[in-house]
């Protein structure tokens, strides 16, 4: 188990409520340490997202708690009837996210043991406020990791554990049940990836030139994660007609073989070119001594594809064999719309790419 960044902000914020309720002398600061949990968010942006959708779900939480309280009484059934009631609010206003802090806030107040009903309801409803705020400025102070940095290691580590998967599995020296396990586990690593993008686009950016590198930058991870999807599928297709390709002829499985070497080494240049370890101009996919390109490829495909079902009395499965090739195809579309984006982005923005990426590979 990780300790991870937002844990230990978890327990600094909850300290933060605790001490500042007992020292406001709010009654029962414990409150004030519940409501900082909920409002713990990995990013400055999402906390401030957070602060203002608390504030208005116990708002309504607690407006609903002294209007049930004055009118009908606290007991056991109106805090059941005012839960109801604040749930379908807040799902019809999109609060859903709030709903368990607003439900805390409204059964504190309605549990009322005080004779001046509205200064107890305002006191906790006070010190529900300041857990939340208590959250906020931990977040505001402890700031979040460079999120482009994890994004970019992220898609760099799971795109080379894919392309470690395909050179083995292409000369069927891999364990099939293994491979199988561990695509469930890069499929798990890329949903990963994906928050990872997420938390990177949120963040802000505040001068036109930063908005304008920002939204390239977008569009180029958009694609470097496309492309190791489009991996994944590659290795995800040669694991399931394992066999049909090892049946294939001989001469033919090693134009696949070469195919797919080149194109995961294109792959690995790719990230080099990005962080500058590589000239933009270079490509893997261009040259004299390239692999033959994907029309001059298709063509040979097809020619043995007729011959061997000519010759051999048992073919060899065509129909299986297309599910591999068209996920080959896809994936070498894929890198060479990365390829441009990267160098579009080198020709704008050279001097962007940060240090820590750049010692990322």
């Amino acid at each position: 188990m990780k300790l991870g960044a937002r844990i230990f902000k978890t327990g600094i914020a909850i300290s933060l409520a605790l001490f500042l309720a007992t020292l406001l002398e709010l009654p029962t600061p414990v409150f004030a340490g519940v409501a900082a949990i909920f409002a713990i968010q990995p990013s400055i942006y999402r906390s401030y997202l957070t602060l203002l959708d608390q504030v208005y779900g116990n708002l309504i939480g607690a407006s609903i708690a002294v209007i049930f309280v004055l009118t009908l009484g606290p007991n056991y059934l109106t805090i059941g009837v005012a839960a109801i009631l604040a749930i379908v609010i807040m799902l019809k206003l999109k609060l859903e996210n709030t709903v368990p802090l607003t439900l805390v806030t409204l059964i504190i107040i309605m549990d009322s043991q005080s004779d001046d009903f509205l200064v107890f309801a305002s006191l906790r409803f006070l010190t529900v406020l300041l857990g939340i705020l208590s959250a906020f400025i931990v977040n505001m102070i402890f700031l979040p990791p460079k999120y482009e940095t994890r994004l970019f290691q992220s898609i760099h580590s799971v795109s080379e554990d894919i392309i470690r998967w395909i050179r083995i599995s292409i000369r069927h020296a891999s364990d099939h049940s293994s491979v199988k396990e561990d695509i469930d586990k890069l499929t798990e690593k890329l949903v990963k990836v994906d928050q990872w993008y997420s938390f990177y686009k949120e963040e802000r950016s505040y001068t036109k030139k930063q908005q304008y590198t920002k939204a390239r930058k977008l569009v180029l991870y958009r694609q470097m994660i496309a492309t190791s999807k489009k991996s994944l599928e590659v290795l995800r297709r040669l694991n399931r007609y394992e066999n049909e390709l090892r049946d294939l002829p001989e001469q033919f499985h090693m134009m696949v073989q070469e195919r797919l070497e080149s194109l995961a080494s294109y792959h690995e240049q790719l990230y080099m070119k990005y962080v500058g370890k590589i000239r933009p101009e270079h490509s893997e996919s261009s040259g004299p001594d390239a692999v033959l390109k994907r029309n001059e490829v298709m063509s040979i495909f097809v020619k043995e594809i007729n011959l061997s079902t000519e010759v051999e009395e048992d073919e060899f499965s065509v129909y299986h064999l297309m599910h591999v090739l068209s996920a080959l195809l896809d994936y070498e579309e894929h890198l060479e719309h990365l390829d441009l984006l990267i160098i579009a982005y080198h020709n704008y923005h050279s001097e962007e790419v940060d240090s820590d990426i750049e010692n990322a590979i």
